[in-house]
């Protein structure tokens, strides 16, 4: 782990740590909007809270201490002058824009700076984006802006051309790993999580610690191999669908018990009443509805993440096909690994790597995940499987 207090929580991202302490240390010279990207899992968001802290240190000598209260009420959230936007739905919609410009305006009233942190800046839609022109462009003195998002080209150019770029880098796997020994994993299962997660820390910290978690990995990893024919692709879409309800299903439930019992708290009613006022259940409706965004944009997570997992096995096969002197990411499952290898050719697998990654794009395009499935699943059904699929193989791999 890299640098002193909040920026400890950076992994394998020493020159960003080093950068974001110089500047926090340098409140006359602070650029006013920031834009952190790097790749799932590279702590996109960890910096940009990391920076928030250290903004508000009450500490001049070491800013980011991690230690005085303003610094643990960043990390937490609930810092007065922290606006933190971390939606997980499909889309921030122009009212929820116009609500940070209108919250940028007001001054600090604990700490220096008035800092409103995006953490999925790329789902603003584009008249959103418009709507944060004007705030970007001429913040007050003490307002400084941090969004986050996959890469630089995922946000209009009006809106990049105000930021200061920060580019974060997908960890080495050694980083990850020791940073899960430190969490009090074993070295073993510590190194197959850093490697299977390709160095996704959040993907890596639930298979280190959670059975069922690599038990779906181990079924999605068998998958290409199953693929011999119309039914079992088809079956197959189903599970992965359904799979990833469940995975993200009961983080859902739990958030939504949660979310309600605080809402109630917060309004002054009894959580544990069996009826509430009408005034509440309007409140309640709303955050049901809200949830219910939340859940769908959970589910597409879970998927996205399998089909990077199915992703990985035929990119193992194409390295090992080539000869390349590349780590497996699966190498736990090289045996599968090298029979896809001698069941399919190198282009046939470079077809499948591009059929995974459109599935991905139609599920970011809001496509019908069990469509999106059924389709993707057919496309990798395996040569001779069936009466012409081989030809029509050829016939697509040839295009």
């Amino acid at each position: 782990m890299s640098g002193p207090g909040v920026f400890a929580r950076l992994v394998g991202q020493e020159p960003v740590a080093a950068e974001l302490a110089r500047a926090a240390s340098r409140p006359r010279s602070m650029t006013h909007a920031w834009l952190f990207t790097g790749p799932p899992g590279s702590g996109r968001s960890v910096a940009a809270r990391a920076f928030a802290a250290a903004l508000q240190c009450e500490r001049e000598d070491r800013r980011g201490c991690g230690e005085c209260p303003r610094c643990r009420q960043v990390l937490g959230g609930s810092h007065p002058d922290l606006t933190l936007v971390a939606t997980e739905t499909t889309f921030l919609q122009v009212r929820e824009a116009r609500e940070l410009a209108l919250a940028s305006q007001a001054r600090p009233t604990v700490g220096p700076w008035r800092v409103i942190l995006v953490e999925d800046a790329d789902r603003l839609t584009e008249k959103a984006a418009d709507a944060l022109l004007k705030a970007l462009e001429e913040p007050p003195p003490r307002t400084v802006w941090l969004l986050c998002a996959p890469s630089w080209e995922d946000l209009i150019v009006t809106i990049r051309s105000r930021c200061r770029h920060v580019q974060l880098r997908t960890p080495p796997v050694d980083a990850v790993v020791r940073l899960l020994q430190s969490d009090g994993v074993d070295p073993p299962l510590a190194h197959y999580a850093a490697r299977a997660a390709q160095s996704h820390i959040g993907i890596a910290r639930r298979l280190a610690t959670d059975e069922s978690e690599r038990a779906r990995r181990r079924e999605l990893t068998s998958m290409p191999l199953r693929l011999t024919g119309l039914g079992e692709a088809l079956a197959a879409a189903a599970e992965v669908e359904e799979t990833s309800k469940e995975s993200s299903g009961t983080q859902s439930e739990e958030d939504a018990t949660r979310r309600r019992r605080e809402l109630l708290v917060q309004l002054g009613a009894d959580p544990d009443a069996r009826t509430q006022p009408p005034s509440v259940r309007a409140h309640l409706r709303q955050l049901e509805e809200d949830g219910k965004r939340r859940a769908r944009r959970r589910q597409h997570d879970a998927l996205d993440a399998a089909l990077g997992t199915l992703a990985s096995v035929y990119r193992d096969a194409l390295v090992l096909s080539t000869g390349a002197e590349v780590e497996p990411v699966n190498a736990t499952e090289l045996e599968q690994v090298r029979q896809l290898t001698r069941t399919l050719p190198p282009e046939w697998l470079l077809q499948a790597l591009d059929t995974i990654g459109l599935a991905r794009q139609r599920l970011e395009a809001n496509g019908t995940p069990l469509l999106v499935l059924e389709a993707m699943m057919i496309g990798l059904v395996l040569p001779g499987a069936g009466p012409g699929q081989q030809v029509r193989r050829r016939e697509r791999t040839a295009r």
